[in-house]
């Protein structure tokens, strides 16, 4: 992984950012910007906390979340690559893929004409990711900090044989209560229950809470929103180049038992997130490439 004093040295000149040791051996970038303020961890290029000016914070971070190593971060913006959920044939591997684990490294990082910044990503492959990929593919991830938060997944076959990937941009959202929150966007789509038993089931109506939710919402395209009254705000979520939408919350018992929730901690987020998985994953020819985005934005209420 890239020092701090390395980093401190490469973009000497760039004021919108600031770096810092989270714990030893964790490096987070702090950018600011006009219009709001984000954290990203070097490893798995995770951002952690999104806060646009004059808002609360958008981007879910758990107060016991904990900053080590190879260690996944409870919130944020974990990247699930290049499998969503189990391996497909070796449960040893991790759930959801190695990516949100590794460092990757700051390729790039600029202010753009109208204050905005931008900064792109590539993961360091170490030996236990390239014995779990032995796929050719080089992947980039693109940040965009402004009045929107703009992300990107690129993924790139460059060797001489199709491959499938699975994806997920496994965002921590914000909410004030989620006894009172309700997503909209996803009426009428089929969706896999996990919690019971991966029934397939067709969504009636805006999707509300109450107790623990793991949905994969199939053949989604477009955007959905969280509506959310006890904050007085809508987060709209847009999406391009993916198929599925996974809603989460573990609920209290399962929280309980995760240990790194904080107190009533799964009662103040929900996960949304911009994926390809299940049905949904993607086939990846030779030389193709794919992009998978999503942007966030929040509208007031009232």
């Amino acid at each position: 992984m890239t020092s701090l004093d390395e980093l401190k040295r490469r973009f000497v000149g760039a004021d919108f950012l600031s770096f810092v040791e989270k714990a030893p051996g964790f490096i987070a970038i702090e950018v600011k910007t006009p219009f709001s303020t984000a954290t990203i961890a070097l490893q798995g290029a995770h951002i952690m906390t999104w806060q646009p000016k004059g808002q609360k914070p958008v981007i879910w971070l758990s107060s016991k979340a904990k900053f080590a190593p190879g260690k996944s971060i409870r919130g944020g913006v974990p990247i699930c690559w290049p499998w969503f959920g189990p391996h497909a044939s070796d449960s040893t591997y991790p759930g959801h893929g190695f990516a949100r684990t590794i460092p990757w490294t700051l390729l790039d990082a600029r202010k753009l004409p109208d204050g905005r910044a931008r900064l792109e990503f590539a993961p360091e492959m170490n030996d236990a990711a390239r014995a779990q990929w032995p796929h050719a593919s080089t992947v980039k991830y693109g940040i965009t900090v402004g009045q929107e938060l703009a992300i990107g997944l690129a993924t790139k076959n460059t060797g001489s044989a199709p491959f499938q990937i699975g994806q997920a941009l496994h965002t921590y959202f914000t909410v004030g209560d989620i006894h009172q929150a309700s997503i909209a966007g996803l009426d009428r789509c089929t969706y896999i229950d996990k919690v019971a038993g991966n029934k397939r089931k067709k969504q009636q109506g805006a999707l509300s809470f109450d107790g623990e939710m793991d949905r994969i919402y199939l053949g989604t395209a477009g955007c959905c929103g969280i509506i959310d009254p006890a904050l007085k705000r809508t987060i709209l979520i847009t999406g391009t180049g993916s198929r599925s939408t996974v809603v989460w919350n573990p609920g209290a018992e399962k929280a309980t038992k995760m240990g790194d929730f904080g107190k009533n901690g799964e009662n103040r987020m929900v996960c949304v997130e911009t994926a390809n998985a299940a049905d949904d994953v993607i086939t990846l020819a030779p030389g193709e490439t794919h992009r998978m985005t999503a942007q966030y934005r929040v509208l007031k209420n009232g």
